[in-house]
């Protein structure tokens, strides 16, 4: 009995482990350390306020369409 029970545990890890290769659980977002979420924090906002800067010169009309 012993070593049917053996054999039986072990085929069913395999069979357990060749199921999780085959259907993963939802993976956890990969780690970001404090200092890489600082530094993409700033490259946000440096890149918010240049489209900003873009837009507001969008907004007003040009000298050269007035004159005309």
């Amino acid at each position: 009995m012993n070593r049917r029970k053996k054999i039986k545990t072990i085929v069913s890890k395999r069979a357990k482990q060749a199921n999780l290769k085959e259907n993963p659980k939802k993976a956890k977002p990969k780690y970001i350390s404090k200092a890489e979420r600082a530094k993409m924090e700033a490259e946000n906002i440096t890149s918010s306020e240049i489209n900003t800067k873009v837009e507001d010169s969008d907004d007003k009309p040009s000298q050269d369409n007035s004159q005309q």
